[in-house]
């Protein structure tokens, strides 16, 4: 007998791996609504995605792997704004009850929460096509939020982690034909997963560059759509703006360097998406310290490019002069001419 929705939340998500407590948290699950405390001196950020079956994941994937990537990928825009993480709310549409999919999925969720200490505060469940939504809240001092809209000609442009491993896996995840998974090795391939379903949501990082990034931004639809996010916001403050990225410098995964071909390797660096990883751009005077408060998370940043005083992002070769990118990230509504 399939189980009845308040009886499906009891077993599998008002639990306490899910629903701990954490400070600011007045009130969890239970009640018509979630109450919360924002510390004094603080505000409360938020953030909502929804991730549909076929769109933005496969429709093999593992449960628990996909809880993972539901709340990673939530808490990275977080991350972003140098917010603490609070809580989350889940609304998930199933198109059956299935126990074995709903025990992978909680497990996933849990661990999630419990590393990031961002617990569930209730939500809903309703039968139809796999979706799920995630909206997250966090907590951040008054005035230290980092945005888009601060970035200034002169800025280093700088990105946390690799690029484009992501991007490399999907292929593979999704059988397309060429990206067979009997060529890689188990270690390529559980890190290849691992890069899809787990990103590093930049959490700490974003906290540690509070008053020192100009602008930030978390990576999900490729270094250049997103960086161009940055650059329009900050132009209504300081005119136009554009970037040189130069291209020696993209960092990239020791797995990604030996997948990447030269004719391809741009397309994924910089308009794969999926990385999740932030970009930020940091003031001269700034560049030490911000390098050294990442450093001192044990994290990799690195200095990609510039803010320049001109329109479009421009890309440098080793040792050539810069030419305009020709590319463009991933756009939801693109297939139907949504410019």
């Amino acid at each position: 007998m399939a189980l009845a929705e308040f009886e499906l939340i009891r077993q599998y998500f008002a639990t306490p791996a899910l629903t701990f407590s954490r400070p600011g948290v007045v009130l969890g699950p239970g009640d018509d609504c979630a109450l919360l405390q924002v510390p004094d001196g603080h505000v409360l950020a938020m953030s909502i995605d929804t991730l549909n079956d076929g769109v933005h994941f496969p429709s093999d994937a593992d449960a628990e792997a996909l809880a993972q990537r539901s709340l990673r990928v939530n808490l990275s825009d977080l991350a972003a704004m140098a917010a603490e993480p609070l809580g989350f709310t889940l609304a998930l549409s199933l198109p059956k009850v299935s126990e074995s999919w709903l025990q992978g999925f909680s497990q996933g969720l849990a661990a999630c929460a419990s590393q990031y200490q961002c617990s569930l505060l209730g939500g809903d469940t309703t039968r139809g096509p796999l979706a799920i939504t995630i909206q997250v809240h966090g907590t951040v001092p008054i005035g230290a939020a980092l945005r888009r809209s601060g970035a200034r000609p002169g800025d280093a442009i700088y990105v946390t982690g690799t690029l484009g491993d992501a991007a490399l896996a999907l292929p593979y995840l999704t059988h397309k034909p060429g990206h067979d998974v009997a060529n890689l090795s188990a270690d390529e391939w559980a890190f290849l997963q691992a890069a899809f379903y787990q990103p590093e949501p930049r959490t700490q990082a974003g906290m540690a560059l509070r008053g020192l990034a100009s602008a930030a931004i978390d990576i999900s639809d490729g270094l250049a759509s997103d960086l161009n996010h940055i650059l329009q916001a900050s132009a209504a403050e300081s005119g136009a703006l554009g970037a040189i990225i130069e291209s020696s410098q993209l960092p990239v995964s020791d797995l990604a360097a030996k997948l990447l071909t030269d004719q391809g390797r741009l397309s994924v660096l910089l308009g794969g998406g999926d990385d999740y990883e932030l970009c930020v751009t940091v003031p001269p005077q700034c560049e030490a310290q911000a390098q050294a408060a990442i450093s001192a998370l044990g994290l990799r940043f690195t200095r990609v490019g510039e803010v320049v005083s001109a329109s479009g992002i421009m890309v440098r070769e080793a040792g050539g002069a810069p030419r305009p990118l020709q590319l463009s990230g991933y756009r939801h509504f693109g297939d139907e001419g949504d410019e």
